[in-house]
């Protein structure tokens, strides 16, 4: 993708703090990160969202990303590592990695909410009926 930011940077059109970076994948850091060694696992190729990442491509960054969590964990002194897969700021399929403390403040990363009465039999009955 031409406007793409992360194809730039895969081309090396845009610099980047590179951490690790294969024939398949390119993992850097974010540039607004929410703990240091907040990382970023990228395919090289383009893919939108996770779902149109074939399954080989798809399996190979998560078992990277596993491998990296492990690196992130022990390098930052981290409590853990939490994964999210977010792409609504970069249309660009990636896999963000987060070194989480216990005492760094956050509850999650994203605010949560409550259902109301049977609301989540409801939601899980929906789903379970869509399910494959």
């Amino acid at each position: 993708m031409e406007n793409c930011i992360f194809c730039k940077i895969i081309k090396g059109e845009i610099p980047c703090s590179k951490v690790y970076e294969d024939s398949k994948i390119l993992t850097f850091l974010d540039i607004n990160p929410v703990n240091q060694g907040h990382l970023l696992v990228i395919p090289k190729k383009h893919y939108k969202m996770m779902t149109d990442v074939p399954e080989d491509v798809l399996s190979y960054v998560f078992v990277k990303s596993k491998k990296l969590m492990i690196v992130i964990k022990d390098v930052m002194k981290a409590d853990y590592v939490a994964v999210a897969v977010v792409g609504v700021d970069v249309p660009h399929f990636h896999v963000h990695l987060v070194p989480r403390y216990f005492n760094d403040g956050m509850a999650n990363l994203w605010p949560t909410k409550k259902y109301k009465d049977n609301e989540m039999q409801e939601v899980a009955e929906k789903l379970r009926k869509a399910v494959f």
